[in-house]
C-alpha cells in the first residue's frame, strides 16, 4: 500500500515539475494571456447597426476624431479625403456629425475653410462646448455645442511655432501664442485649464487658462534610448493624445514611444504605463494612439487604441498590467484599420473613429 502511494505522489511530482518547466519556457506573451484571465476585465461586443444611415448619400472620409458630451451624444469630426470614386458616386458629409445614444444623426456643422486642416481631435468640455484641431495647421477652436458660433481660438490658422512659421519650419517647441500641428485637446472641470497635445510637429504638453493665455509647458523631442530607458518628459514621435483622469493626473499618448506617460497637472514625470506593441516601430506609426478611462469613479480600466496592432487593449489603470484586448486588422465589421481616436460615454460603451481603410466609426457595447 505505502509503495503504491509512494509512487503516485511521485508520479504527481514529476508531472508538476513538467509543467512548471513548461511555465517557464512559454514566451511572455502567453503568460500574459493567461494571467489575464484571472482578471474580471470589461467585455465588449461590436453593435453593426451602429449608426443609422446617413442621409443624401453622405460619407464620412477619414475619422479624424470623436468625443462625448454628457448626454452620450457623439461628435465625429470628418476628413475630406474621399476616394476618386466616391467623389462620383457620393457626396462628403459635414466637417461636424452628431449622432444620438440610438445612432441617429441629429446635427450636423462646419465651415471647412474656417475649420482647421486636416482635422484632428475633438473634446467637448464640462459646459458643453465643442473644441477642434487640426494636425495641419497650428490651431485649436473652441465653439457652441450647436456649432453655431465660435468661441476661442488658440493659435493663428496658417501659422505654425517654428523657425519660419510654415508648417516645413525647424519646430521651436516653445511659443505662447502659437501651435505646431496639434493632434489632442483636454479641459480641466475644476478651472477650465486648456491642456493641448501640440504632438505632430512639437513634442509637448501646453496649457493655456479658459482665455486662451499660455500658462505653462512641458516636454521635448526625445531619442529612442531615453525613450527605452524610460525617460519622462520626452517623447519619441507625435504626442497624440492627452487625457485627465478622475485622478488629477495627466495622461499622455507617446505614440512611437509604445507608452503612456502621466504627469501632474504642473507637469512634473510620475510614471510610465508601457504600450508593448510587435510591430508600432516596425510600422512607423507606434502603439499608443488614444486612451479612455472605465466610467466607474475609480477609473479602474484604461482603455487604449493601438493603431498598428489594431486591437483595443484594456490595462489596469492603477498598475498598468495588460488585462485583457480586443479586435484584429481587417475591413469586416469588428476589424479595424487604424483605430486613431476613442471615446467613453455614459454607459461604459466604446466607440472607435478608423482612420485607415475601414475609415468609418463602430460602437462596440460594454455587455459585462
Amino acid at each position: 500500500m505505502k509503495s503504491r502511494t509512494w509512487a503516485r505522489l511521485t508520479a504527481t511530482t514529476a508531472l508538476l515539475s513538467v509543467s512548471l518547466g513548461v511555465w517557464g519556457s512559454l514566451p511572455s506573451e502567453v503568460k500574459a494571456q493567461s494571467g489575464q484571465q484571472a482578471v474580471d476585465a470589461p467585455k465588449f461586443e461590436v453593435d453593426p447597426y451602429w449608426p443609422k444611415p446617413l442621409p443624401d448619400r453622405w460619407v464620412i472620409a477619414s475619422v479624424g476624431g470623436v468625443c462625448v458630451d454628457a448626454q452620450d451624444h457623439l461628435f465625429t469630426v470628418n476628413r475630406d479625403n474621399l476616394t476618386p470614386l466616391e467623389l462620383k458616386t457620393a457626396t462628403l458629409s459635414p466637417a461636424v456629425t452628431e449622432f444620438d445614444p440610438d445612432g441617429n444623426l441629429v446635427n450636423s456643422w462646419g465651415n471647412r475653410d474656417l475649420l482647421p486642416t486636416r482635422l484632428h481631435g475633438c473634446f467637448v468640455d464640462y459646459q458643453g462646448n465643442v473644441w477642434i484641431g487640426g494636425n495641419e495647421d497650428g490651431i485649436f477652436q473652441k465653439y457652441s455645442h450647436d456649432g453655431s458660433k465660435m468661441l476661442l481660438q488658440i493659435g493663428t490658422k496658417g501659422r505654425f511655432d517654428t523657425s519660419d512659421g510654415t508648417m516645413t519650419g525647424a519646430p521651436m517647441n516653445s511659443s505662447h501664442t502659437l501651435l505646431n500641428c496639434p493632434a489632442s485637446i483636454a479641459v480641466d472641470p475644476t478651472n477650465g485649464d486648456v491642456y493641448i497635445a501640440d504632438g505632430y510637429g512639437n513634442r509637448r504638453v501646453v496649457v493655456f487658462d479658459s482665455a486662451g493665455h499660455f500658462l505653462r509647458q512641458w516636454g521635448r523631442q526625445g531619442t529612442v534610448d531615453e525613450v527605452d530607458a524610460g525617460v519622462g518628459g520626452v517623447f519619441l514621435k507625435v504626442v497624440h493624445c492627452v487625457v485627465i483622469g478622475n485622478d488629477g493626473l495627466v495622461y499622455v499618448c507617446d505614440r512611437l514611444g509604445g507608452r503612456i506617460e502621466v504627469f501632474d497637472k504642473m507637469g512634473n514625470f510620475r510614471r510610465n504605463i508601457l504600450v508593448e506593441s510587435k510591430t508600432g516601430r516596425l510600422t512607423g506609426i507606434g502603439s499608443a494612439f488614444w486612451l479612455g478611462f472605465s466610467r466607474d469613479p475609480a477609473q479602474k480600466f484604461m482603455y487604449v487604441g493601438d493603431g498598428s496592432d489594431a486591437e483595443i487593449r484594456i490595462l489596469d489603470r492603477v498598475t498598468g498590467n495588460a488585462v485583457s484586448s480586443f479586435g484584429r486588422p481587417g475591413n469586416t465589421v469588428g476589424a479595424f484599420g487604424v483605430i486613431h481616436t476613442l471615446a467613453v460615454n455614459s454607459r461604459g460603451d466604446l466607440i472607435v473613429g478608423d482612420s485607415g481603410n475601414g475609415r468609418r466609426i463602430q460602437m462596440w457595447r460594454l455587455i459585462r
